[in-house]
């Protein structure tokens, strides 16, 4: 019998879903170390995504490229057909998201619902795709890269914040839909992703790296969790944030 949290957890095969994001390249570049040996990155076309490809290669996997938008709905179907045609995808990574401007997208609607359709519409509908077509399979992990910003609104971020928490609460039952079938979901929420230090610019307390991001998804996935915080702490503190009087919660430097 296999070691339920050992190598045979980790995929084989990965399709990214927004292929030139820095988690889940570096992701990416964590299970290729592992055991993943074929990775298709979906994504629109441009010089950062066949340039992500090529570093992957050179770390000895097989990377082929698909053309991919999530405002694009229509052509899902199609995009993520392709991708399964060519064999068994053993996981797929939705990693795609815009985080958008606050400060200008409240006084620009269509900016504003741009940000609700990538990260929730754009994500249903490629979520749905790669459920069923893993279904179809009998097997696979669909990891889905939501944030710990899902977990109550902010002053600072609320447009992001809300379309992440339709994401995440999708996310759920969609892994309960799925229980049984075969087919593991995963949510991982990170905290905000440190960014190259820059002079004035503060750093939140618990940010992450893309790397401390991907460390968490191979524990996630060796272990079959069913969400993940990076870092851990990161549970507790939101658990404590989302129950305090809002009024009291306004007044935080959130």
């Amino acid at each position: 019998m296999k070691n339920a949290s050992g190598p045979a957890r980790l995929p084989r095969s990965l399709l990214v879903l927004g292929g030139t994001s820095p988690i889940a390249l570096a992701t990416a570049r964590r299970l290729v170390a592992r055991r993943t040996r074929t990775i298709w990155l979906a994504g629109r076309p441009s010089p950062e995504l066949a340039g992500a490809a090529a570093h992957l290669r050179t770390l000895g996997a097989e990377v082929h490229t698909v053309d991919f938008d999530a405002l694009d709905t229509d052509a899902h179907e199609y995009a993520l057909g392709k991708v399964f045609a060519e064999g068994g995808v053993d996981m797929v990574l939705l990693a795609f998201g815009i985080h958008g401007d606050q400060a200008y997208d409240e006084r620009d609607p269509p900016a504003a619902v741009r940000v609700a359709r990538t990260n929730y519409t754009g994500a249903v509908s490629a979520g749905l795709t790669a459920a069923r077509l893993l279904q179809n399979q009998g097997r696979g992990s669909l990891v889905v890269l939501s944030a710990a910003a899902a977990a109550r609104a902010r002053r600072t971020d609320f447009l992001y914040g809300s379309s992440k928490a339709g994401l995440d609460v999708f996310a759920q039952g969609l892994g309960d839909a799925l229980y049984g079938t075969g087919v593991h979901v995963m949510i991982v929420r990170p905290d905000a992703v440190r960014a190259p230090a820059r002079p004035g610019h503060r750093v939140p307390p618990l940010a992450c790296t893309p790397e401390e991001v991907a460390t968490a998804v191979e524990l996630g996935l060796r272990r079959r969790s069913e969400s993940v915080w990076v870092p851990g702490a990161l549970r507790v503190v939101t658990a404590v944030l989302r129950h305090l009087p809002r009024a009291l919660y306004r007044r935080l430097p959130l």
